[in-house]
């Protein structure tokens, strides 16, 4: 009787130590994958630390400002009649709608320019071909004086819809300085539209179109 009690004792103990050994693998299993987490995020956190991207080179400062860059306004749209002044009466049209620039230049080096000249162009109901070249100027001037040097570009179109954006780029406009200190504050860079002088005073006017009463007329 005491060996079978015994024997129960020892089969109470073992179940205890059993059900014991349950619960805390039981309870270490969230805090074994709570640690592996935060190891995982530790090891993240380290890398993304040390990860080096390099870093953007250091541009080389001008030796002054670029030049003063803007679009003449008598010559700032591109209005082309076949006519009278009248919205039903244009071929083509065209405006400059913006001018990005860029310069470089070092110690007593000339200024080199580059542009992005942005071009808004329409093809109106007197247009009869797909195909135009307009044309528009790049000068550049001793600031508020005269013009040191002009020169013209051509840009084909082709349209497939009645207005159309184009971006056009002039490179390697150079400006002579005669010492270090001549900078780009002593010069203008002006871009327009090649038009006739009745296209340059209509500007000069600023006239618009507007609808009124159901007919289109030109307006100041």
């Amino acid at each position: 009787m005491r060996r079978l009690l015994l024997l129960l004792s020892a089969f109470a103990v073992a179940s205890t130590v059993a059900v014991t050994d349950a619960d805390a693998q039981q309870r270490r299993r969230p805090d074994d994958e709570q640690a592996q987490r935060k190891k995982q995020e530790d090891k993240e956190k380290k890398d993304k630390e040390w990860s080096l991207t390099p870093a953007p080179l250091r541009v080389r400062p001008n030796a002054g400002p670029c030049p003063y860059v803007k679009i003449l306004y008598d010559a700032a749209r591109y209005v082309e009649f076949d006519g009278r002044e009248a919205s039903s009466a244009v071929a083509y049209s065209g405006e400059l709608d913006g001018i990005e620039a860029s310069c470089e230049y070092r110690e007593d080096d000339p200024i080199n320019v580059d542009l992005n000249v942005l071009l808004s162009l329409g093809r109106g109901p007197q247009g009869e071909s797909a195909d135009k070249t307009y044309r528009y100027w790049v000068a550049v001037t001793a600031r508020n004086q005269q013009v040191i040097a002009k020169q013209y570009f051509d840009v084909p179109v082709r349209f497939t819809q009645e207005r159309m954006t184009v971006r056009d780029r002039v490179e390697g406009i150079v400006i002579p300085r005669a010492s270090e200190a001549v900078n780009g504050s002593n010069f203008e860079i002006l871009v327009g539209f090649d038009v006739t002088p009745e296209m340059a005073q209509f500007n000069r006017e600023g006239k618009r179109f507007r609808v009124n009463a159901g007919q289109t007329t030109a307006a100041k």
